[in-house]
């Protein structure tokens, strides 16, 4: 059985490693030079398998509306806003109104997010070196009041799926995080257990070459160009490197390419309204380690991720809707420097940091597209939005289980490709 996987982000990897393990004969091709070189490369570096939750939230208007009107508001938004933000916005407060989505959309991504909190434990065993990985706890903190009651809401969530969590005071949350600098009073703050980090453009590399040694081709600088197929299966795909194309033929393809993925299977009919989320970290060698981080701490007041990478630190925030531009506001990094300069001063040196910027691909309603396209032999596993890290693992493992017609350990409806529009024959 031969096996296509269009992209080599880490949802990509995942994948590959997975049907290479169930007995596939593997081709990846990725448009860029590398592993790991789009969402995959500087993200918040932290794996929440307990702080998943859907982009379509019922209080998007109100959180969004603060962010724009406020410098560290968590949501941007270039002016004028395209056609293509506008009709993106718009499905969004679709979902994030329709009675019951939001719960039951967050229900769905929690338990996959425990499914590839598993997973990672395996492939932490395999790797134990090479991309710091780590399981430590995530710790989320505030001093509103406001904030408090919505992780109240959130830890609620929790206890329904049986996630381990649990409430810390003052004296708890410096044993937690004994570097996180004292600045006012916090609210009783969260700490979800079971969560970890890792570089996840690291494993990305470290998985790369498990996979050629499993015999996986991989073919980077290289782009489908056209798709093949009878009407109702797909054969195979056209690919071209620049310099040469080819026929890629397949038994099964598997659609990883991120914010890509809408115009690739647009052709085949289906809709995938992805959009590319803009985020942004900073990654800074550590100066002094016993002023930084143990593991993940979010800061609500902020809007920002913090987290500790081995002997480097990175801090991520802001969700900006301005297309494909990869722009880097001088404004946005003052943002993020000010933050880790209130939570942990002196950690590293954040005014000679690796700034970056990415495209998280995200869908309307959050949960990611995962499962069978409207074609026999297409399969999905795409636009996971800010969680991609969190849930690659997860993700590739319960695909595997639905190629091969496995039951699953959790109710994978959620995540239906076909579920924006394009029906399965």
């Amino acid at each position: 059985m031969r096996a296509l996987v269009v992209g080599a982000g880490i949802v990509g990897l995942t994948t590959a490693r997975m049907l290479a393990r169930r007995g596939y004969s593997v081709t990846v091709v990725e448009a860029h030079e590398g592993p790991g070189m789009e969402t995959s490369y500087a993200n918040a570096g932290q794996r929440s398998y307990g702080h998943v939750s859907p982009w379509a939230a019922p209080d998007l208007i109100g959180v969004g509306l603060k962010g724009l009107v406020r410098r560290q508001g968590p949501l941007k938004m270039h002016m004028p806003p395209a056609p293509r933000t506008i009709s993106f916005l718009f499905q969004t407060l679709r979902y994030a109104w329709e009675s019951g989505r939001y719960d039951a959309s967050n229900r769905a991504m929690l338990q996959l997010g425990q499914v590839s909190r598993n997973a990672f434990h395996a492939i932490d065993e395999e790797l134990p070196e090479g991309f710091d990985g780590h399981h430590e706890g995530l710790l989320e903190i505030s001093r509103d009041p406001v904030e408090y009651a919505g992780l109240q809401t959130k830890a609620r969530a929790l206890a329904e799926q049986s996630i381990e969590h649990e409430w810390l005071d003052a004296d708890s949350v410096h044993r937690q995080e004994p570097a996180l600098a004292a600045t006012g009073h916090l609210q009783p703050s969260l700490l979800i257990n079971g969560d970890g980090t890792g570089d996840s453009r690291r494993l990305s590399q470290l998985l790369m070459m498990q996979c050629r040694e499993a015999g996986v081709r991989f073919f980077f600088g290289t782009s489908v160009t056209q798709w093949e197929h009878n009407g109702d299966a797909l054969e195979g795909a056209h690919v071209s490197d620049g310099n040469r194309s080819w026929l890629e033929a397949a038994d099964a393809t598997v659609v990883c390419a991120g914010c890509a993925s809408r115009e690739l299977v647009r052709p085949l009919g289906l809709k995938l309204p992805v959009y590319p989320v803009k985020g942004y970290s900073l990654t800074a060698p550590l100066d002094n380690p016993d002023k930084a981080p143990r593991s993940t701490v979010v800061d609500l007041d902020n809007k920002v991720a913090i987290t500790r990478l081995g002997d480097r630190m990175r801090i991520t925030g802001f969700a900006e809707l301005a297309g494909f531009n990869r722009r880097i506001p001088e404004s946005r990094l003052q943002v993020l420097q000010e933050a880790i300069n209130e939570r942990f001063p002196g950690a590293a040196d954040f005014n000679h940091a690796e700034p970056w910027t990415g495209f998280r691909p995200m869908l309307p309603d959050g949960p990611p597209a995962l499962g069978a396209g409207p074609l026999q032999n297409l399969w999905l596993n795409t636009g996971h939005g800010t969680f991609g890290w969190t849930l690659s693992a997860g993700s590739a493992e319960l695909l595997g289980m639905m190629m091969h017609s496995e039951p699953t350990p959790i109710d994978v409806s959620a995540f239906d490709p076909c579920r924006f529009g394009g029906s399965r024959r």
